[in-house]
């Protein structure tokens, strides 16, 4: 999580975290790509915090065995209400918006039948999972339509808040904004020993954005950042939640295309951090702001046990772009009564792997063509070319490679498939306690760099890297690693 030391570590100023109230990309930090297009409100304003929010359902397995649970999951157009009093057309898994939420264990195999009912190819990727090519959910390893695709997971990793998206190549930008993913709670006995929040007291908040037209359908452009201006959570449009006065465990994932989140409490107070992409941080970090870039998740724990029934507290987002009154607020919490409490957050979560010794270093420069000069991604200077292999490493080996945004104006961030990493550096200064467990995904704002040690142990074959801002991603800024 991000202390205000951390932000301006991250380079945001202090007008992008709402110092002076504003809300907008600031010019060097996150600045503007697109100008804002015609306005595309739907028929009628939404009022904010009058909508409860709703969990994604939980998926049931078809069948069960002593290893593995079976589930089947159908993409289908749906028509859901998503403002209130409409009804919106999207694309699902299994007619859910956002998709029903499968719950794994650490070395429990699970089996997922993926029926594409659609008129356009898709790709299932499981985001954070460490799969074999096969099973990965690569950009051309798609499901025809009207085909199906049976995905296997042999969850070999610790307990962490995954998700599942499509990965299509130029359709995965579309494909996610319109509905295609939904999240992958993993989860082991270590991490029940804890004692953390749990059942009803443990709340997934799917966050994003989306830009409406007047007959309250969804408008999808290209690296629409500035139009997307109605926040959603758990596919809600600024809902509520009443909450006892006690501790939860909220499960973050930011499931947008291009929007970065910074989130705080309405009244200033601290969240404890307990995990970040790939599970549990070693030490609960607690802070006032927790910044997500698309991809990005994090488990938090509020104790609103501090706070007199009757209270409400917005949870407000703090960077642009976008009207504050809009993209400024995300969900609300109203406090009730105080119950009895017995969970805790420990002050020890887990014990990460000590970093090994690594034997190559490597440099890698995303950019993009700056506004009014095309529409085309790059790493190294090369767009994304499915058939080019462009980073070769040997199984087993341990790296660390530097990542620079060399955009100007643009944010990036950088996902690796299969690999769990550890951020190092940015820009050559320690990471802060929330960047510094296991991650996937990191965040570049213009002129950053970051650098990130990882080791290449468990399978063989060719996975992608890229931006996962995906529009930029759709847009080539992507490459291919093929490990030997």
């Amino acid at each position: 999580m991000l202390s205000r030391r951390h932000a301006i570590q991250l380079g945001l100023t202090a007008g992008a975290l709402g110092v002076t109230g504003a809300t907008g990309y600031t010019a060097q930090a996150l600045g503007a790509r697109d100008k804002p297009g015609p306005a595309t409100r739907p028929a009628g304003p939404v009022t904010k915090f009058s909508v409860p929010l709703t969990r994604p359902p939980v998926l049931a397995p078809v069948r069960r065995t002593a290893a593995a649970d079976y589930y089947s999951v159908v993409m289908t157009r749906s028509r859901r209400e998503i403002l209130p009093g409409t009804s919106t057309e999207v694309l699902t898994y299994n007619g859910s918006f956002p998709g029903p939420t499968i719950r794994a264990r650490s070395g429990r195999t699970v089996v997922v039948k993926q029926v594409n009912a659609l008129d356009m190819p898709t790709s299932v990727h499981l985001h954070g999972g460490a799969n074999p090519v096969a099973d990965d959910g690569g950009m051309m390893d798609t499901i025809a339509p009207r085909g199906t695709r049976t995905y296997t997971y042999a969850n070999a990793q610790p307990a962490a808040t995954l998700w599942m998206h499509d990965h299509a190549h130029h359709m995965e930008s579309e494909h996610v904004y319109r509905g295609l993913s939904n999240l992958y709670l993993l989860g082991d006995d270590r991490e029940d020993a804890l004692g953390l929040p749990s059942g009803e007291f443990e709340v997934p908040l799917v966050l994003r954005d989306a830009r409406f037209d007047a007959n309250a359908q969804m408008v999808y452009e290209m690296d629409d950042a500035f139009n997307r201006t109605t926040i959603l959570v758990n596919g809600r449009p600024w809902p509520y939640l009443k909450v006892k006065a006690r501790k939860y465990r909220f499960r973050l994932v930011n499931s947008s295309n291009l929007r970065i989140f910074v989130l705080q409490l309405s009244d200033g107070s601290e969240m404890t951090q307990i995990g970040s992409d790939g599970g549990l941080l070693e030490k609960p970090a607690a802070s006032p702001t927790l910044t997500l870039s698309p991809g990005e998740r994090a488990d938090v724990v509020i104790d609103f046990a501090q706070y007199k029934p009757g209270t409400q507290l917005v949870l407000k987002n703090l960077l642009g772009p976008g009207p504050v009154e809009e993209v400024g607020q995300v969900i609300r919490f109203d406090v009730g009564e105080r119950v009895r409490d017995s969970s805790r957050v420990p002050g020890t979560l887990t014990t990460l792997a000590a970093l090994r010794t690594p034997t190559v270093q490597r440099s890698f420069e995303l950019n993009m063509d700056e506004p009014g000069t095309g529409e085309q991604g790059y790493i190294n200077g090369k767009s994304f070319d499915p058939n080019r292999i462009d980073t070769t490493v040997n199984w087993g080996t341990t790296e660390v490679w530097t990542v620079t945004n060399a955009s100007t104006l643009i944010p990036h961030n950088f996902h690796m498939h299969l690999v769990q990493f550890r951020v190092l550096e940015r820009d050559g200064e320690p990471v802060s306690a929330s960047e510094a467990g296991r991650k996937d995904t990191v965040l570049l704002l213009p002129g950053q760099s970051v650098k990130l040690q990882v080791t290449f142990d468990s399978h063989r074959g060719v996975f992608p890297y890229h931006c996962h801002l995906i529009d930029h991603g759709g847009m080539g800024m992507m490459a291919n690693l093929k490990i030997v």
